[in-house]
C-alpha cells in the first residue's frame, strides 16, 4: 500500500457560491470515476483555488457529500502568480492505494486542461 497523491483543476466563468459548488463536485466525481476509491482509502484533500475566487470554501461542496464527512479537507489560496490562470480551482487528493504511479489518472476540466495539457485527456 502506498500514499499517492492525485491533482485535479478545473476553472470556472465567474466568481458564484453555486458555480464553485458546483463544479468542485464535478471535478471531484471525475477523479473518483478514473481512479476507482473510496472516501474511506483518502488520506487528505488539499483544495486550493485562485485569488479572484471567494465566493465559498470549495470545501463546502465536498464535506456535504454522503460518506466524505469525516476526509480531511484543507482550503488554501493559490500562489498569485502574474499571468496564470484565472477563477481556477485545483485538488490534491492523497490516497492509499495499491496502483503505481503511472496508473493513477489525474483530471483537468475546462480551462484548466491549458496546466497540464500531456494529462488533461489520460
Amino acid at each position: 500500500m502506498y500514499v499517492r497523491g492525485i491533482r485535479g483543476a478545473t476553472t470556472v466563468t465567474r466568481n458564484d457560491r453555486q458555480e464553485i459548488l458546483d463544479e468542485t463536485l464535478v471535478l471531484l466525481q471525475e477523479i473518483v470515476d478514473r481512479n476507482e476509491f473510496e472516501p474511506e482509502d483518502i488520506s487528505s484533500i488539499w483544495i486550493t483555488m485562485t485569488p479572484d475566487l471567494d465566493a465559498v470554501f470549495p470545501a463546502l461542496a465536498i464535506r456535504e457529500m454522503e460518506g466524505w464527512n469525516m476526509v480531511p479537507l484543507m482550503c488554501a489560496l493559490e500562489v498569485p502568480v502574474q499571468g496564470s490562470l484565472p477563477l481556477c480551482i485545483r485538488l490534491m487528493l492523497h490516497i492509499n492505494t495499491t496502483k503505481t504511479q503511472q496508473e493513477i489518472r489525474h483530471v483537468y476540466l475546462n480551462e484548466a486542461k491549458r496546466l497540464r495539457p500531456d494529462l488533461a485527456t489520460s
